[in-house]
């Protein structure tokens, strides 16, 4: 069995090697112009953006007694801010501005992202499950 310490460094690597993919992937899918482009841009993104939040947290958190309620409170905080692109205060018009702003917490309200992040929160959950058992 491998000391805790090192089996905490080798989760936290993967982790990044995670991210190094799921990232630019990410992006990239808001950036597509192509075939599919609308599901890509937003849909498939959406899948990404799941999965990039959860490898975060278990960056941060990488307890396996965390690996179920990770993926559960990125989907929640997600569907909220899903949400609250139906609000337009000043100050989220100020964040929506930027393209950043826009990737992170989205400008428009579709019924349809609550499925995608939750098949996105369940593939993270997949994927921390795996890195957990490292």
């Amino acid at each position: 069995m491998m000391p805790n310490r090192d089996r905490l460094h080798n989760i936290r690597k993967y982790c990044v090697f995670s991210l190094l993919v799921v990232t630019p992937v990410g992006f990239g899918f808001k950036l597509y112009k192509g075939s599919a482009q609308w599901w890509f841009n937003n849909y498939g993104a959406g899948l990404l953006y799941e999965i990039f939040w959860i490898l975060i947290v278990f960056f941060i958190l990488p307890k396996e007694r965390l690996v179920r309620k990770i993926p559960v409170w990125v989907f929640i905080t997600t569907c909220v801010l899903e949400i609250l692109q139906l609000w337009n205060p000043f100050i989220l018009q100020a964040i929506r501005s930027s393209f950043i702003g826009r990737a992170f917490i989205g400008t428009t309200f579709a019924w349809w992202d609550f499925a995608h992040y939750a098949i996105g929160c369940f593939l993270g959950w997949l994927l921390i499950r795996w890195l957990s058992m490292l």
